[in-house]
């Protein structure tokens, strides 16, 4: 189960990162913004996973 959250944390990074440069490109600085703070809160909670 803690694998397949793992899976799905590295998933919306992956796929958030992905949609980025679009977002960029699209000068869309409200969709960039929460870009960046799904990124944050995901790639926060993989690190608290490798740390327990």
């Amino acid at each position: 189960m803690i694998l397949q959250l793992v899976a799905g944390q590295e998933a919306v990074v992956k796929t958030a990162r992905s949609i980025f440069p679009v977002v960029e490109t699209a000068h869309d600085e409200v969709t960039a913004d929460l870009l960046t703070q799904r990124m944050q809160l995901h790639e926060k909670q993989l690190d608290a996973s490798k740390l327990a």
